[in-house]
């Protein structure tokens, strides 16, 4: 049975896909950081107050969870670029292991991203 090789450039290349979406992530929050400035010169009601503290607090822990994404993908790309300056092409089944590990990370992220972005959506909908 052949193994199969994992290279870094592959990896490389999965990380930078992953450091876009981030990317993307962080200016669609901004622009939602700016609904909410909008909704709250709009209503004084209590409850719609309260809901867009909800939403603003959970765009900060959106944020937060971005950073440490981004932060893994930053230790990981420096952990390839010292393998590759040893001359390795090939990561260690260690590394490759932690690899899939933030795959699975960023899967779980994207699930929670979207479903908090469909929630803002239906909300944005019935207040704008």
């Amino acid at each position: 049975m052949k193994k199969e090789l994992i290279f870094n450039s592959d990896l490389h290349f999965e990380h930078k896909l992953w450091r876009r979406e981030l990317f993307f992530w962080e200016d669609e929050l901004k622009s939602f950081q700016n609904r909410l400035k909008e909704l709250v010169k709009r209503w004084d009601d209590k409850e719609m107050l309260a809901q867009l503290e909800h939403y603003q607090n959970q765009f900060m822990i959106q944020e937060n969870a971005i950073d440490k994404l981004q932060d893994h993908i930053n230790v990981h790309e420096t952990i390839i670029a010292n393998s590759s300056k040893k001359g390795k092409d090939v990561l260690d089944i260690s590394l490759v292991k932690m690899h899939v590990e933030f795959r699975n990370k960023m899967e779980v992220q994207r699930h929670i991203y979207r479903d908090l972005k469909d929630e803002f959506f239906k909300f944005l909908t019935k207040y704008m």
